[in-house]
C-alpha cells in the first residue's frame, strides 16, 4: 500500500506548505512522443519570455523555496530547489533536455509554475514515505552515483520506513534507485508550495499533471491536496 505524509514536527515548523501528491499506477513510461515534446519545448520558450531579464529571487514561489532552506540551514544559493535549478538552467543555457515521458511531464509543469515536481518510482520503496527531519541514520545514493549518505541531523528529506532517502534537502536532489526509469509503471509524484498563492497553483499544477500523464503515459490516479490539515493520502484512502 503506497503512502505519503508529513510528519507533524515538519508541519509545525513549516504550517504554510501546501503540497499536491498523485499516486500512479499502470504507467506507460517511454521516450517522449511527438506531441508532448512541443508542447514541452513550447513551454520552456514561453517560460523563457515569461521570466526575460528578472532575477529568478524575485519570483514569489522560488523566494518561499529559499526562504525555507534557509529555515533548517542550507545556503539556497549553493543547494538550489530543484524547480529553481531547471529554471536557471533554462534561461542559462536556453533549453532542458528531453528525458522521457514521465520527466519530461514533471518538468514541463515545474517551469510552468516555478514549482518543484518529483516522480518517484515506487519498486524501492518500503512502506510509507515520510517528509520528515534527518536523524543522522537514514541513508541516500546521489541521482547519477552510487556512494552512500547520511544526511546530517536536521535536514528535510523523504525516506520510506527502512530510512531510505529518495529525496535530499527537501526538493533539492532525488536519489538514484528512485528516479523514473524507462520501465517506470508506478510512482509517486509530487509538487510543493510554501507561498501565500501557492493553494491556488498546485490546484493547478496537480490538474496539469494528471491530465499529462492521462494522455501520455495512461494508467490511474489518486490525488490529493495536504496540509496541515490533511498531512496524508494513502492507496487505500486519503
Amino acid at each position: 500500500m503506497t503512502t505519503f505524509r508529513y510528519h507533524p514536527d515538519i508541519l509545525a515548523r513549516f504550517p504554510a506548505v501546501t503540497g499536491g501528491v498523485i499516486l500512479a499506477t499502470g504507467m506507460t513510461n517511454s521516450p517522449t512522443p511527438e506531441g508532448l515534446l512541443r508542447s514541452y519545448q513550447a513551454e520552456q520558450q514561453e517560460v523563457k519570455r515569461r521570466i526575460g531579464g528578472a532575477p529568478l529571487s524575485q519570483s514569489e514561489s522560488l523566494a518561499a523555496w529559499r526562504a525555507a532552506f534557509r529555515a533548517f540551514d542550507v545556503d539556497p544559493t549553493q543547494h538550489r530547489s530543484a524547480a529553481e535549478a531547471l529554471l536557471r538552467r533554462l534561461t542559462k543555457k536556453g533549453d532542458i533536455p528531453s528525458i522521457n515521458t514521465l520527466v519530461d511531464i514533471g518538468n514541463l509543469v515545474s517551469i510552468r509554475y516555478a514549482l518543484p515536481v518529483a516522480v518517484f518510482d515506487t519498486r524501492v520503496l518500503q512502506g510509507a514515505v515520510t517528509v520528515h527531519f534527518a536523524d543522522g541514520t537514514v541513508h541516500y545514493a546521489l541521482l547519477g552515483q552510487t556512494a552512500v549518505e547520511h544526511p546530517e541531523r536536521g535536514e528535510v528529506v523523504f525516506s520510506d520506513e527502512t530510512g531510505l532517502v529518495i529525496a535530499r534537502r527537501w526538493c533539492w536532489r532525488q536519489s538514484e534507485p528512485s528516479a523514473a526509469q524507462p520501465d517506470t509503471t508506478d510512482a509517486i509524484i509530487t509538487i510543493e508550495a510554501h507561498h501565500s498563492e501557492g493553494r491556488q497553483e498546485i490546484e493547478a499544477a496537480l490538474q496539469d499533471l494528471e491530465d499529462l500523464l492521462t494522455t501520455y503515459a495512461g494508467g490511474s490516479f489518486k490525488k490529493a491536496i495536504l496540509d496541515v490539515n490533511n498531512p496524508e493520502i494513502s492507496a487505500s484512502g486519503v
